[in-house]
């Protein structure tokens, strides 16, 4: 007999296989149900709606991407703004190995955080490793730059990954798909290096 978290398990895999097929509109109870080869009431044991779904989903994504950033900046703990840049290439590539997830963590529209305190506990948490390593490589700044450091190095990683995930590199810039995340890396290393001499 299949343990109850072997179902709950097969119920999300089920949901991100139909996410990376058609984005969260392909999502549905019943479309869960079909995937995962179960009853169409079975998805109710475990979540109340789709909604539900999507925020464990979410709140598991929000986990992997936490531990992806820490042992990247684990793996550069010697120079803290080399740490920040493999953070931020750890950030680029789980989003292109994992766009269900990825999708999923940041569709506020379809996926309201703040009613799931535990997606947004890991949510904080993963945000809290990049926010750490800034820390570390401006030390001595002032908060308010390194929350502002913080969000620009947010907002560098979370656009290449967007942009390469929906196309716009391919069709505005015209860069193949296969060097696309050397591409990315570059941009990376780029800022990184600006970053290292504000803090000079």
């Amino acid at each position: 007999m299949r343990k109850p978290t072997d179902l709950r398990q097969k119920v999300l895999d089920a949901s991100l296989a139909l996410i990376e097929e058609g984005g969260l509109d392909r999502l549905s109870m019943r479309e869960v149900a079909r995937k995962a080869g179960v009853s169409h009431q079975a998805p109710y044991h475990y979540f109340a709606d789709r909604e539900a779904i999507l925020a464990a989903i979410a709140g598991e994504g929000f986990s992997k991407l936490g531990l992806s950033l820490m042992r990247a900046a684990d793996q550069a703990r010697a120079e803290p703004t080399k740490a920040v840049e493999a953070m931020g290439r750890a950030y680029v590539e789980f989003a292109l190995r994992n766009p269900g997830y990825f999708q999923a963590m940041f569709r506020a529209d379809a996926v309201p955080l703040d009613r799931y305190p535990d997606a947004r506990k890991q949510e904080d948490e993963a945000f809290g490793k990049l926010v750490e390593g800034i820390d570390k490589a401006l030390a001595g700044q002032p908060a308010e730059v390194r929350r502002t450091m913080a969000i620009a190095c947010w907002a560098v990683v979370h656009g290449l990954a967007t942009l390469i995930l929906e196309g716009s590199l391919a069709r505005k810039v015209g860069i193949p798909r296969a060097q696309q995340r050397q591409v990315a890396n570059e941009v990376i290393g780029t800022f990184t290096r600006l970053f290292g001499k504000d803090r000079a």
